[in-house]
């Protein structure tokens, strides 16, 4: 099954199952980003906070991708 292709450094969606997880990690990226930022004090802090969950987020979508693509 093919859901990705090679696109420059990323890859991107090429059928329903890659778009549903993009779309799921992006959804999960804006409700993490939502939920420290309210209890956050600065800028720092939200970047703090939200690193760990974006960071494994997208080395998962990354790694997934890698193996879901024609490449």
């Amino acid at each position: 099954m093919i859901a990705f292709r090679k696109w420059g450094l990323i890859h991107r969606p090429v059928s329903v199952i890659g778009w549903v997880i993009t779309i799921a990690a992006i959804a999960f990226m804006v409700q993490v980003f939502l939920a420290i930022d309210a209890r956050s004090h600065s800028n720092t802090d939200t970047l703090y906070g939200i690193y760990p969950f974006w960071g494994v987020t997208f080395l998962g979508w990354e790694w997934l991708a890698r193996r879901l693509s024609s490449d």
